[in-house]
């Protein structure tokens, strides 16, 4: 059970290891400006393999074609809805999930994404075993993974999504044989990891400079400013100098847009401005008013 590109790898480890005798995925989506109706990457990759893939609107009011699928196992990962008791209770070896974090920190649905912003330094993945509960199920195995300053959601979702397959492929002989170890969360140090709303796109330059950074890198390509009440998303940037200019006001160099934060100054390096392509700044910058955004209100 897996939905984007994430659990494309898990699904793999299985193909190779196991007989997958169904997928269960999201339905498809209508996707960008023309309205495509698109299928998941995981049935994609399913239907490559000539898998029979199961689509439900809601698990929890449809699951007989799961029960008909006779499971021994069921591997979640990145699927998008909660599983019913009823779903949880068919396989005879349980169901486990493949949790992007170090359990029990950051339970829920973005934790990749919390774990950037908040500056952490390392992440990880966790296989466990699936309750009813968000996350709180007992423990298999969980390995760590730095964050590099260079990360960004995009490429820490690529080393999870790997480090997952190996992580089950290691792990899948003693799950089946039912040896492998089972250890207790401890709920007192938990932390969540709800998903990310809209409000929390948007940068507020009240915040440090690496508090910016992190959010940019955390939501990309998310993340946006008003400028003169137009929207501009941040793609990339680095945090500068300390300064003692007032929050939100703007600096130019050659090939970045500064703005101070409430300790040093975000320098944006490539943007995306409303209803056009993204860019770096530099080009931003040749093609506008330096006298003009200088005098711009940020909200």
């Amino acid at each position: 059970m897996g939905t984007p590109e994430f659990a494309v790898a898990p699904l793999e480890v299985l193909i190779k290891n196991t007989e997958v005798a169904l997928v269960v995925t999201q339905p498809d989506k209508y996707v960008g400006r023309k309205k495509i109706l698109t299928p998941s990457p995981v049935k994609v990759k399913a239907m490559g393999n000539g898998i029979p893939v199961f689509q439900p609107s809601k698990i929890r009011l449809d699951y007989e074609r799961v029960k008909d699928a006779d499971p021994d196992l069921i591997v979640t990962c990145a699927y998008g809805q909660i599983l019913p008791k009823e779903v949880l209770d068919i396989p005879r070896l349980g169901c486990i999930n493949i949790h992007a974090s170090l359990l029990p920190k950051y339970r829920g649905g973005a934790p990749i994404e919390h774990a950037i912003m908040n500056g952490e330094e390392e992440t990880g993945i966790t296989i466990m075993y699936m309750d009813e509960a968000m996350d709180t199920g007992d423990i298999i195995l969980s390995q760590k993974i730095p964050i590099e300053s260079s990360d960004n959601i995009i490429t820490m979702h690529e080393k999870l999504s790997h480090l997952g397959a190996s992580l089950l492929e290691s792990v899948l002989p003693s799950i089946i044989n039912e040896t492998n170890p089972r250890i207790k969360q401890d709920n007192t140090q938990a932390t969540y990891a709800p998903t990310i709303k809209r409000e929390e796109e948007h940068i507020d330059f009240h915040q440090t400079g690496i508090e910016v950074f992190n959010q940019v890198r955390a939501l990309y390509p998310r993340t946006y400013f008003l400028l003169n009440n137009e929207e501009i998303k941040v793609l990339d940037g680095y945090v500068g100098e300390n300064t003692n200019m007032n929050i939100g006001s703007i600096s130019l160099k050659k090939d970045a847009i500064g703005i101070a934060c409430s300790d040093k100054i975000y320098y944006i390096t490539k943007l995306k401005p409303f209803g056009k392509k993204e860019m770096t700044a530099k080009d931003y910058l040749n093609g506008i008013s330096h006298e003009k955004l200088l005098n711009s209100k940020i909200g």
